[in-house]
């Protein structure tokens, strides 16, 4: 069989606003949270959890691959919300979406400090 991703723990600040972000930004879909976890799904019935751990944690990257139209409505909702965002992991192009890789991509961090990045091409 092959391997499949399945879910993934994100450390939070506030697993509540977490998911609350989450779920407005990649539209997910709230599931049963139990013990630390609030959760989420995305496509694949990829589970995401968000929890506090017991210790300082440094910030992760999260790559999410959009369709062009939700991409489009994650966008409006960045900027309707005043988020700031940028074309470039660097952060060196503020308020741009970039054209790479045959496709739109841009990069934000979400409530707890993570990189997200937002794109409608796979790298591969």
């Amino acid at each position: 069989m092959t391997a499949h991703f399945n879910h993934t723990i994100i450390a939070s600040t506030d697993p509540a606003a977490m998911a609350a972000f989450y779920r407005d930004l990649l539209e997910a879909d709230e599931q049963p949270s139990w013990g630390p976890f609030t959760n989420l799904t995305i496509g694949g019935d990829v589970l995401l959890q968000f929890a506090t751990p017991p210790v300082e944690f440094p910030p992760q990257h999260y790559a999410y691959l959009l369709d062009d139209e939700h991409f489009d409505r994650a966008y409006a909702w960045i900027t309707a919300a005043a988020r700031q965002h940028w074309a470039d992991p660097q952060q060196t192009r503020p308020g741009e979406v970039n054209d790479e890789h045959g496709g739109r991509g841009v990069y934000l961090l979400d409530p707890s400090g993570h990189y997200l990045e937002l794109i409608t091409r796979p790298y591969l």
